[in-house]
């Protein structure tokens, strides 16, 4: 089958950076369906970016589907034909349905039954007259933020400019939004002209000789190793966060990294913040000395090449300089504030409309923190120090710092505390109260910060699920989710024996008291456990926990979350053991048994045979042994020492005899068995090769 390369090239406005990456993905994503439903082969497709376009570059693709041969399966004899012989109306309604005459019919016997068959024939379609279809993809993309321009309907995530589609040397007809396909591309949008593609294989290298490299890998290789290169020169240490990398990359066509330098008396402003004005404000990377620390240097990456690098350098020094001057102003006021002054304010602030303000928050987030440290079982001197980091936690939210940079919460408050005289564990432990902030962030370093962190987090999932705020899909606007599994964190790496069911109590008496919610306690925590439930799925997903033992577990009581990992990690052990199959073989057999049950009595005078009363025996010893246990595994172990009198028991023993009350007892006992075994986890679910 002959093969040509394809190339659909969208040319727009600068795009943000943060779209340009997802955007080429579902471009790629969508025409590599409409090949599918379409047929047509091929054999490799590539997504190619930069802020002012996205494409697709398709090699090996067919000039023409694959003719189509298939046999259509209809209705069965009985139905396709009357007796005496004549094709009914549901056989004439399937040949035309397949485009074929009622005498091409045939029948075959498929699992003993006649069904009427026709064999269909279809030429494939010619490749060139599908194509134009892509001006369609091209309108059905969707963006986080859409724009209109001119008299167009069309929302799109920037004005489109230009389109190039050629099929090899062809060109192919598309018109989106009154902009027709050519063959003209555009260049760097200073240093490029316009470009004339005869063909998709030239595309890479006749962009690149105007200025543009359409492959994001390319230029983040380039950036690299631009950055690498000046540290090996000055001695310099460069780190790259991921996030400003990816977003650098995604903000320039031809890269060229480059230096500046500002005055070091802004060094004495904590490193935090300078980081932070670079990053956020300028995308700049900070620069350090080979023990770390921050140096009078940046590094930025300028859109063109490398002429004139000086003046560049010094324009960006200027901004930088008004950013860290603005930086030190706030940093200096902020000094002449009290805590006592900006906690007054936060009473000024809303939380939530509904839910009150900062300030009420707080007070709620000290009732819910001291009820956890008296769970917990703390002292009196950590359960001040737990109270005042609770007090403090936010009260930097106020400052002008936090104001002019929202992302420093807590760090300011943190150094601010330290300045202000207060105790070091407070101070660290307002930082400590927003940790873990995401998946694999750091945790709280003191007990006291853990505690302020889980009462913070959990006022605000309770508030929110108390007056109805409950994530729906993809939709999670305050952030409940990743406040969740924090919490389920925190449990995990301090292994605090604290239920979650007491943890929601403790912040639903606190709200309670304040009497702003709508719904019913029970109601909140209903929806709390299937919340909760699948944020422990994804910790033991992360564990490498098996699918069915993660929901035999959580079918169990999933309120203890260190003991639900414990559970975990045991029975992935024991499903290793063949011997292991045996024994849940008789747990499930008991559970069976016991759905029957209407009660759990159990009279030691309706026993009528031994092996009745060795399993009652078992069943009191065992029950006794785990009551004590803290390791999963040895309570396993324990449980599964039930199999031999169980299946003793099965043997010797009809349990639905016909005296009612040896029936009965019988029921009793098993009903005992199976909660005291599935309290463990539902081994039901356990599934065995």
């Amino acid at each position: 089958m002959s093969k040509r390369d394809l190339l659909v090239e969208v040319g727009l406005e600068e795009m943000p950076a943060r779209f340009v990456a997802q955007t080429a993905a579902q471009f790629k994503e969508k025409v590599e369906k409409w090949l599918a439903a379409e047929r047509i082969p091929f054999d490799q497709i590539t997504a190619l970016e930069t802020p002012r376009r996205f494409a697709v570059l398709i090699n090996g693709l067919a000039e023409k589907q694959p003719d189509r041969n298939e046999e259509a399966k209809g209705p069965a004899r009985k139905i396709a034909q009357d007796e005496a012989g004549n094709w009914s109306k549901a056989a004439l309604g399937f040949a035309r349905s397949n485009h074929v005459d009622a005498d091409q019919l045939y029948f075959k016997e498929v699992n003993g039954i006649e069904y009427v068959h026709a064999r269909k024939s279809e030429a494939g379609k010619a490749t060139t007259d599908l194509l134009p279809q892509l001006g369609d993809v091209i309108t059905s993309m969707n963006f986080p933020k859409n724009m209109r321009w001119g008299a167009r309907d069309l929302k799109y995530v920037r004005p489109i400019r230009w389109l190039v589609a050629l099929f090899g040397e062809e060109l192919i007809s598309l018109e989106v939004a009154g902009v027709q396909s050519g063959r003209i591309s555009r260049g760097h949008r200073f240093l490029g002209m316009e470009v004339e593609i005869s063909h998709p294989g030239e595309y890479v290298s006749k962009l690149a000789e105007q200025h543009v490299l359409v492959n994001p890998e390319e230029r983040r290789a380039i950036i690299v190793e631009q950055i690498k290169r000046m540290e090996q020169e000055n001695g310099w240490n460069i780190p790259m966060d991921e996030g400003l990398l990816d977003e650098v990359v995604h903000l320039v066509e031809y890269p060229t990294a480059l230096y500046g330098t500002f005055e070091e008396e802004f060094l004495t402003i904590p490193r935090e913040v300078l980081v932070t004005s670079m990053r956020e404000h300028q995308r700049y990377f900070p620069v350090e000395n080979a023990s770390g620390q921050l140096l009078n240097h940046f590094v930025t990456v300028r859109n063109g090449d490398s002429r004139a690098l000086e003046n560049v350098a010094k324009g960006n020094e200027k901004v930088l300089r008004a950013r860290l001057s603005d930086a030190r102003f706030f940093y200096v006021e902020d000094q002449k504030l009290t805590i006592e002054s900006c906690l007054k304010r936060l009473e000024t602030i809303v939380f939530h409309e509904e839910l009150g303000t900062i300030g009420d928050k707080v007070r709620r987030v000290r009732k819910t923190a001291e009820q956890i440290g008296a769970k917990l079982g703390i002292s009196q001197e950590e359960a001040k120090q737990v109270d005042r980091i609770a007090e403090i936690s936010k009260f930097d939210l106020v400052t002008n710092m936090v104001g002019e940079f929202p992302e420093l919460q807590g760090i300011m408050g943190e150094d601010y505390a330290r300045k202000a005289g207060e105790n070091e564990l407070v101070a660290s432990g307002v930082f400590d109260h927003y940790l873990p902030r995401f998946a694999g962030d750091k945790m709280p370093l003191s007990a006291q910060g853990a505690i302020v962190s889980m009462a913070d987090k959990l006022d605000t999932i309770i508030g929110c699920f108390s007056i109805g705020i409950v994530p729906t899909g993809s939709q999670d606007p305050y952030g409940l989710r990743r406040m969740a599994a924090a919490i389920v964190s925190i449990l995990v790496e301090r292994d605090w024996q604290l239920s979650l069911e007491q943890l929601w109590d403790a912040a639903l008496e606190t709200y309670a008291a304040q009497g702003v919610t709508k719904r019913s306690a029970d109601e909140v925590k209903k929806d709390l456990v299937d919340f909760f439930a699948l944020r422990l799925k994804n910790v033991l997903q992360d564990n490498h926990v098996r699918y069915d033992v993660i929901d035999a577990v959580l079918s169990a009581d999933l309120t203890l979350v260190p003991e639900v990992l414990a559970k975990a990690k045991a029975l992935m052990t024991a499903v290793q053991d063949e011997e292991f199959k045996l024994i849940v073989e008789q747990f499930n057999r008991v559970n069976n048994l016991a759905q029957k049950a209407e009660a759990d009595h159990v009279d030691e005078a309706l026993f009528a045979e031994e092996v009745e009363r060795a399993l009652y025996q078992a069943y009191l010893s065992v029950s006794q042994e785990v009551n004590g246990l803290a390791d999963q595994e040895k309570v396993l172990h324990t449980l599964s020492t039930l199999r031999e009198p169980i299946k003793a028991f099965f043997d010797q023993v009809m349990v639905m005899a016909e005296d009612q009350a040896v029936r009965a007892n019988r029921l009793g006992l098993l009903l005992r068995l199976s909660r005291l075994i599935f309290g463990y986890a539902d081994f039901a679910k356990v599934v065995f090769a």
